[in-house]
C-alpha cells in the first residue's frame, strides 16, 4: 500500500504496462513513474470498475477490445494547450517566417501548416488568426490540426471553449473578432473554421498520404518518444516539409542529431528549422 492508501504497482505489473503503453502510444515513460499512471488512468479504472492499476494488467493481459486500448492511450497523451501558446513563437512566424513564405509562394498564393499534437485545437485556431491578421485571407490556405486522441479532436472541431480556457493566452481584440458568446462559453467564428481541419494521426505512421506542407508546428511532443522513434518522426516531418518549408519544435526540443535536410534559424530565442531543396543549403 502506498501512503494514500492506493495499492502499488507491482515491478512486474509496472514494466507490463510501461510496455504497454509504449507499444500503443511511443511514450516512453521510464521508471518511478507510479503517480503519473494512477493521475492519468483513474478515469479508466473508474470506467471499467476496476479497484487498481494491478487489477487494469489483468485484464489488459487476457486482451481487451480496441476501444478500451484506445481509451489508455488517450488518457496517457498529454492535452495541456492555449491559445498563442510561447507568444514569441507566433511573433517570429508573423516577423519573419510568413513573409518568406509568402514571397517564395507568391505565384500560388496557398499555405498548408500542419500543427501536430494539436490537442484542443486552440494553437491552429491560434495559426488561422494570426494569418488572417497577417493579410493572409485571400490566400488559399489550409491549416491541418492532428492528434491520437479522437475525443480531444470532437472538442477541437467543435471549436467550443469555456471562458477559463478563453483566459489563457486570447488577446481580447481577436476573441470579440474570431468568436461569438454560445451560453457562458465562446464558439469559433464559421471564418476560421473554414480554414482549420482535424483529423486523428498518430505520429509514428507514414505521414506521406497527409501530402506537403509549407509549415509544420510539432511542439512539446518529440520529449515522450525514445531517440528511435524521435528519429523516424523527424525524418517523416522533413520529408513532409516542401523545399524551404519551416519545422517549428517545443523550446526545449531539439533536432536530436536529425539536421540533416534543414538548416537551423534563429530569431531571438526561437529557433526555426528550414527544409532544403535535395542538394542545397539555403
Amino acid at each position: 500500500m502506498e501512503a494514500n492508501g492506493t495499492i502499488a504497482l507491482t515491478p512486474e505489473n509496472y514494466g507490463f504496462i510501461e510496455r504497454y503503453i509504449h507499444e500503443a502510444t511511443g511514450i516512453t515513460l521510464g521508471q518511478d513513474k507510479n503517480y503519473l499512471l494512477e493521475s492519468r488512468l483513474m478515469p479508466v479504472l473508474e470506467e471499467e470498475r476496476l479497484g487498481s492499476l494491478n487489477e487494469l494488467c489483468t485484464r489488459l493481459r487476457k486482451g481487451v477490445p480496441e476501444s478500451l486500448r484506445r481509451r489508455i492511450a488517450e488518457c496517457m497523451t498529454t492535452h495541456e494547450t492555449l491559445f498563442f501558446r510561447d507568444p514569441r513563437v507566433f511573433d517570429v512566424l508573423r516577423t519573419d517566417l510568413l513573409p518568406e513564405l509568402a514571397k517564395d509562394r507568391q505565384a500560388t498564393r496557398t499555405l498548408r501548416v500542419w500543427s501536430a499534437a494539436c490537442s484542443s485545437g486552440q494553437e491552429p485556431y491560434s495559426l488561422a488568426m494570426l494569418l488572417l491578421e497577417a493579410g493572409y485571407a485571400d490566400w488559399k490556405i489550409e491549416i491541418l490540426g492532428t492528434d491520437l486522441s479522437s475525443r480531444i479532436l470532437a472538442r477541437a472541431t467543435e471549436g467550443r471553449y469555456l471562458q477559463i480556457e478563453i483566459n489563457r493566452g486570447m488577446p481580447a481584440p481577436l476573441l470579440v473578432k474570431y468568436f461569438q458568446r454560445a451560453g457562458l462559453d465562446w464558439q469559433v467564428r464559421d471564418e476560421l473554421r473554414r480554414i482549420v481541419r482535424f483529423a486523428p494521426f498518430d505520429l509514428r505512421q507514414s505521414m506521406g498520404p497527409l501530402g506537403t506542407f509549407d509549415l509544420v508546428l510539432c511542439r512539446n511532443v518529440l520529449i515522450y518518444f525514445d531517440q528511435e522513434a524521435r528519429a523516424k518522426i523527424l525524418a517523416g516531418l522533413r520529408d513532409t516539409l516542401s523545399p524551404g518549408g519551416f519545422l517549428l519544435l517545443g523550446a526545449s526540443e531539439s533536432m536530436y542529431n536529425m539536421e540533416a535536410g534543414f538548416v537551423r534559424r534563429t530569431s531571438g530565442q526561437t529557433v526555426a528549422y528550414q527544409r532544403t531543396a535535395a542538394g542545397v543549403r539555403l
